[in-house]
């Protein structure tokens, strides 16, 4: 796994490469590639270069179908993407980072370059805050609890005091909204999706230039986006009063 997990941010590796940024012994790593070459885990190309396998795609593939919710989110944000114009995104919690696994872009030519995989530390951005505000709460607190706050764009909170404060007005609200978080110039307005149980199982979210958010129109995109996710939280069988009433 250290050695395929390079791949997450290098398109090709060398051999060499790949024993400099692993830190694991030359012998071990050339076994290792050999192993995972022939399950189909790696692949050579012309130049002696390393690359993931087409098995990651069949992988990922099975993954994406087997993710219920994206089928089931499809057609509120189809209708939420055509209503308001911007990309539409569903974000799930991956350990202590949310993802994108479902995207619907927009059609202006002025937008947010986003894609399906990316992902972004909890405290981060309107997607990444919504999850961490509806996760339960011991959870919550043992994460606030180690969390080293990092800048990662102008807008990014980094003090414990204010991401706690705009954590509970989250919860209260039923919204989380972000101006130049991870990006600058950039907004995002999200919604928590909840499943049968009562918990929170995504988060739907919509993005783009910072300009099109203003407060001018921002209470009618607070709105629509949780009426969305109150939609797609009803077919996942949630029987709760909508977010934030």
């Amino acid at each position: 796994m250290d050695l395929l997990n390079l791949f997450l941010v290098h398109t090709k590796l060398s051999v060499n490469d790949m024993i400099r940024l692993s830190g694991i012994p030359k012998s071990s790593v050339h076994r290792m590639i050999a192993s995972l070459a022939d399950m189909g885990l790696l692949h050579k190309d012309q130049d002696g270069q390393y690359e993931l396998g087409l098995l990651f795609l069949q992988f990922g593939n099975l993954v994406a179908e087997r993710l219920d919710i994206r089928h089931v989110a499809a057609a509120e944000m189809q209708r939420l993407r055509d209503e308001i114009g911007e990309a539409v995104h569903l974000a799930v919690r991956d350990g202590d980072s949310s993802m994108y696994i479902e995207k619907l872009d927009t059609d202006h030519p002025v937008r947010l370059f986003t894609k399906i995989g990316r992902r972004a530390p909890l405290y981060a951005g309107a997607s990444s805050r919504i999850l961490l505000a509806f996760m339960p709460e011991e959870e919550r607190e043992e994460y606030l609890s180690e969390v080293e706050l990092k800048p990662i764009g102008p807008g990014t909170i980094v003090s414990l005091a204010k991401l706690r404060e705009t954590l509970a007005a989250s919860r209260e609200s039923g919204c989380s909204f972000s101006i130049s978080e991870l990006e600058n110039y950039t907004a995002e307005l999200c919604a928590p999706i909840f499943d049968h149980t009562g918990r929170m199982a995504a988060g739907l979210s919509i993005a783009g230039p910072e300009g099109r958010f203003g407060e001018d129109w921002r209470p009618e995109l607070i709105r629509k986006v949780k009426q969305a996710a109150h939609e797609i939280s009803l077919k996942l069988g949630y029987g709760g009063p909508p977010c934030g009433q």
